[in-house]
């Protein structure tokens, strides 16, 4: 045997994600991150329809902790953003020791967030109700009651993304999926027991539904981090290894820090939104929440295509393979704005519908019919934001979609809505949402085609037989 054959003999099996097919690939990566987002957009909901069966003031705290939520969600979905791209190049690149170290690394990244948000949730949850609903007592006494318990008990949230993303980097999406489903069908099956004091339980009422976030999401970190464990082959967690090695975590926080802070945006713009809504009457601000929840089963499907778009063109990239990058770009923009455009369409079709599962008043139906059909106008524009953006992230320069998510939210949207604001018409007001997405459109096609030509140029540099 010459050593040619020698060497095809010891070779290890090329990974999926560098020979089958675009369309299938994407297809098998994409479907189950999709059905799981789905399902988490689902247990969303169903917190807030459960809640609202108590309230309008138990809506509107749940509501108002969303800032504090989204940002948490920011570090743990962002820090994940950075496992995935370093994980899914080093693979593709065959490094498999910085595969092994972006997973470890990570691991200990996570938990280190987990610990700060603990305390924030336990120190800082009363202050931050109290300067939002300045004498609503109730709203203020449920706010406080949710966000403590879902900030510090958040283990089972970092975990979840840390260990979900481990399994998505390595193309086990399916796996994926199924701790996403047992988390959030837990959390669906815990509410309306804890919140009501059903079957004997205690009626806890909103803190009820912040024990069944946890739980769900807690119990979802468990099973995926065994599923690594035991069929994870592509790297190796080991206890001693998780531990800070400032390299790999710089390398993580450069691709994930720009999405960590495009998130971290959106926070603040909720607050700022909250206070304009707040001044016109608070049923504004349960519709505005009522939205945020009702957008997540359009927008969340769109996060898992995502999901299963990045380590597919982070594998690619790393293997010198720029066609089957741009396949996979053009496959998952078009597949975004299709279902944007569905979401859309039951946006235009039946508001009234959406907001009835919210127990809604007559004037929240009346506030909320009008917002979300002005809002969704912005959908089919924000479908191609959203993979631009991560294109972006995972290939080029991340601060590019930092950028977009600062002109978008900060310099656009709420300057806008305040303005709009001073005319006295609320529903003004929530076209600022499509003025502000006409501005992401703009800067993400810039942004996308310089970063396309800028792979291109990179690699040609490296490797111009393999371009």
């Amino acid at each position: 045997m010459d050593n040619k054959t020698q060497t095809a003999a010891v070779a290890p099996p090329e990974n999926k994600m560098g020979v089958q097919p675009v369309g299938k690939l994407l297809a098998g990566m994409a479907i189950p991150m999709m059905i799981s987002m789905l399902v988490q957009a689902l247990y969303n909901v169903v917190d807030s329809v459960f809640v609202a069966r108590l309230s309008e003031d138990a809506l509107n705290a749940v509501s108002l902790a969303f800032p504090l939520q989204n940002l948490m969600i920011a570090v743990g979905a962002g820090t994940a953003v950075g496992i995935n791209a370093l994980l899914s190049r080093s693979l593709g690149e065959k490094n498999q020791a910085m595969a092994d170290r972006a997973a470890n690394t990570g691991i200990f990244l996570s938990l280190c967030s987990f610990v700060i948000f603990a305390l924030i949730g336990v120190f800082l949850s009363g202050p931050f109700f109290r300067m939002q609903a300045a004498g609503e007592e109730i709203i203020i006494h449920y706010g406080t009651q949710y966000a403590a318990i879902c900030l510090g008990c958040s283990v089972g949230l970092f975990g979840q993304f840390c260990f979900e993303r481990l399994l998505q980097s390595t193309g086990r999406t399916t796996l994926a999926m199924c701790t996403q489903l047992i988390g959030a069908l837990t959390n669906i099956i815990l509410d309306p027991i804890l919140i009501f004091g059903l079957l004997g339980a205690p009626r806890l009422e909103v803190a009820g539904a912040a024990i069944a976030t946890v739980a769900g999401q807690i119990l979802a970190a468990v099973i995926a981090l065994v599923l690594n464990l035991k069929y994870n082959k592509d790297i190796h967690i080991r206890g001693r290894q998780i531990r800070w090695e400032g390299m790999v975590a710089k390398e993580i926080y450069r691709v994930g820090f720009p999405s960590i802070v495009m998130q971290s945006i959106g926070s603040v713009m909720v607050f700022g939104m909250n206070q304009i809504l707040f001044s016109f009457t608070k049923t504004a601000t349960a519709v505005f929440g009522a939205y945020f929840k009702l957008q997540s089963f359009i927008f969340m499907p769109v996060f898992g295509l995502n999901n299963g778009m990045v380590p597919i063109i982070s594998y690619n990239y790393g293997a010198a393979r720029l066609d089957r990058v741009k396949q996979t770009v053009k496959l998952t923009i078009i597949t975004a704005i299709c279902i944007m455009l569905v979401g859309f369409g039951v946006f235009q079709l039946a508001p009234q519908m959406l907001l009835s599962f919210f127990d809604a008043s007559a004037e929240m139906i009346q506030i909320g019919s009008v917002a979300l059909r002005i809002i969704s106008i912005s959908f089919p524009l924000a479908g191609f934001a959203i993979i631009a953006g991560s294109v972006c992230q995972a290939i080029g320069n991340p601060f590019y979609s930092l950028i977009v998510s600062v002109c978008r939210q900060l310099l656009v949207l709420l300057p806008l809505a305040w303005i709009l604001a001073q005319t006295g018409r609320l529903e003004l007001v929530w076209a600022a949402f499509p003025a502000a997405e006409v501005v992401s459109l703009t800067l993400s096609a810039i942004f996308l085609r310089r970063t396309i030509h800028a792979a291109h140029a990179r690699l040609e540099e490296d490797e111009p037989d393999q371009v």
